[in-house]
């Protein structure tokens, strides 16, 4: 698994628990390092066995670490520079949402090698959509909820989500926007202002 997920399954325990949590991880597993490199490719049993880690650490479902994660890639000011990403995909959360499809794309356009699922977003009427993630059953749907709920409060959006399980290599989210001015959301803007 690229470095970049694995640097962030590390940041998103670190900066929650603390250091020292991180550490008990490293210890635990006895790995030959105490953090991942971003631009390494660690074997998927390692990201696995970190994960499933932290959730016994947790005494949590692996599924909601990998969902606490996707929150905290959208909405911890140490990874502001995902949500600005993110936040270029359209100005309402509708808008972003039908953006997803390219959200792959994109993410090779900034990390050539980064490897993520396809995705495919589907409208059913009434603001109601399904998402599937080509992932290989790896969990990453989950994370994708953690992400998607925090970008709808980001832009203030009403929204329900719902992982439907994976079968196979696909996983899918159910996703009902019930409003999208529910609240006022995260302030945004796509440039700088000139000094």
């Amino acid at each position: 698994m690229h470095g970049l997920i694995n640097r962030a399954i590390q940041c998103y325990y670190r900066d929650t628990y603390g250091r020292d949590a991180w550490i008990g991880i490293v210890r635990e597993l006895d790995l030959a390092f105490s953090g991942f490199e971003p631009m390494l490719h660690y074997p998927d049993e390692v990201s696995h066995a970190v994960i499933n880690e932290i959730a016994r650490v947790l005494d949590k479902p692996r599924e909601g670490v990998l969902e606490d994660l996707g929150t905290y890639l959208v909405s911890h000011p140490n990874v502001e520079a995902l949500r600005r990403l993110l936040r270029f995909g359209g100005v309402t959360f509708i808008e972003f949402l039908n953006s997803l499809d390219d959200l792959p794309g994109r993410a090779r356009l900034a990390v050539e090698d980064l490897e993520l699922p396809d995705l495919e977003l589907r409208e059913h009427g009434n603001r109601s959509y399904s998402l599937t993630l080509h992932c290989d059953g790896n969990g990453f749907g989950h994370v994708m909820a953690g992400v998607l709920r925090a970008m709808a409060d980001d832009y203030g959006a009403l929204v329900f989500l719902e992982h439907r399980g994976s079968g196979g290599a696909i996983e899918t989210l159910d996703i009902t926007v019930f409003e999208t001015d529910f609240s006022e959301g995260r302030s945004f803007e796509l440039g700088a202002e000139a000094s």
